[in-house]
């Protein structure tokens, strides 16, 4: 018996992850990406598939696009901090942002998103050792 209230019927949610993959609304993708309630871009900051120092400005240009209030970026299995001139964009978009590990991160943006919180999770999967 549920003892609450589903309403995420309609919203994306992180329902698993692993350390090269996310599993949104029960459908696994691979490979980075952006996660809204309503959209997932994938194909986000390819050449930073693994290498963070390989993430980009107009990489994170592209989660201000979506218009979010909040951005969580997970840096795979741990967490890790891009250089603070990468952060500009979401600085300038005035735009709230945290890192974390992809585990926290998938955590974070289903809380935030079952609030009804304008929010966007931007995933780095780290690359197979």
């Amino acid at each position: 018996m549920k003892l609450y209230q589903d309403n995420n019927a309609n919203l994306n949610v992180v329902t698993g992850y692993g350390d090269d993959h996310v599993m949104v609304n029960k459908v696994r993708h691979d490979g980075n990406l952006i996660l809204t309630a309503s959209q997932i871009r994938t194909g986000w900051a390819p050449e930073a598939r693994g290498d963070l120092a390989a993430l980009r400005a107009e990489d994170l240009a592209a989660v201000t696009e979506l218009g979010p209030e909040i951005v969580i970026i997970g840096t795979g299995r741990r967490q890790r901090f891009p250089a603070p001139a990468l952060l500009r964009p979401l600085i300038e978009a005035r735009i709230g942002f945290e890192l974390m590990d992809l585990p926290a991160a998938c955590r974070t943006y289903n809380i935030l998103v079952g609030e009804g919180r304008s929010v966007a999770v931007a995933l780095l999967f780290e690359a197979a050792a």
